[in-house]
């Protein structure tokens, strides 16, 4: 029996009402949209069910959305696998931009924890009970993340990148 996208929706609305929604299928990938207070335990759902069996974490990252509202500015998203009918799934967790946290997943999946400290490292989200929560790419003397969206994407004093010296002008000669 192939793993069909009615058959996750159904067990997880089942068990799970209202705290996981917006259901969609995304290029080839069953994708879906839960609360923070609720990822541990429809990670473990996913992973233990016997019909399910979402037992690899193939990916976990984060995202900035500077513009949209303040309790949806940051996002998890975890990719799993079930490599006996080879079916993937993403599941999207939104969090506040003010305080950034969410619980960690590994004592779940121990890839992730890896994963968790660079989401850490670059994106400053805080994954409560992870057992070496620190920075992994970057100096530990950086007080910033990164990847936030917090910056002008150039300089507005550089002189090298004017259009005047590419041949560029914004006027006809």
């Amino acid at each position: 029996m192939a793993l069909e996208n009615t058959l996750i929706q159904d067990k997880l609305t089942e068990t799970f009402d209202t705290s996981v929604f917006n259901f969609q299928e995304e290029r080839d990938i069953f994708s879906i949209e839960t609360t923070a207070d609720k990822i541990t335990a429809l990670i473990l759902f996913l992973k233990n069910d016997s019909d399910l069996r979402f037992h690899f974490l193939t990916d976990l990252c984060g995202i900035h959305y500077p513009d949209n509202e303040a309790d949806r500015q940051f996002a998890i998203v975890y990719h799993l696998h079930n490599w006996y009918e080879n079916k993937r799934i993403r599941i999207k967790v939104y969090l506040s931009g003010e305080k950034p946290e969410i619980k960690s997943i590994s004592n779940i999946f121990l890839s992730s924890n890896w994963m968790e400290r660079e989401t850490y490292d670059f994106y400053g989200i805080n994954f409560i009970g992870h057992p070496q929560l620190k920075r992994i790419l970057n100096m530990d003397e950086m007080i910033s993340f990164p990847m936030r969206k917090e910056f002008p994407l150039e300089d507005s004093g550089r002189t090298d990148k004017d259009d005047r010296f590419f041949g560029r002008t914004t006027t006809n000669c």
